[in-house]
């Protein structure tokens, strides 16, 4: 075999190899998504439920999930504060509209 039909072979089994690598991950996210359907669910319910029985309100499961977030994160608060006040600074305040 000639070097240039080698190098088609070998072209042919990298495109058909990733193209299944391409497939088996789409299949494995689609399955995965698939399976924490029912979860995103119950996530829904759980959040409805606070704001129904007004143990939470809706800013306040926000800002609780956000916190938690930037707690996994190991997010710096002065280097957070720090933004938001540049952010406050060029766009003004809160509620305020430019």
């Amino acid at each position: 075999m000639s070097q240039a039909s080698l190098a088609i072979v070998n072209e042919k089994e990298d495109n058909t190899s990733k193209e299944g690598y391409v497939v088996n991950y789409l299949k494995s996210m689609i399955a995965l998504e698939e399976a924490m359907e029912p979860f995103k669910e119950q996530k829904k319910e759980l959040r409805s439920e606070y704001i129904k029985k007004e143990w939470l309100s809706k800013d306040e499961i926000w800002s609780a999930v956000k916190a938690f977030r930037l707690y996994k994160q190991a997010a710096d608060l002065d280097e957070l504060n720090d933004m938001f006040d540049l952010i406050e600074n060029q766009f003004g305040s809160r509620g305020e509209t430019s």
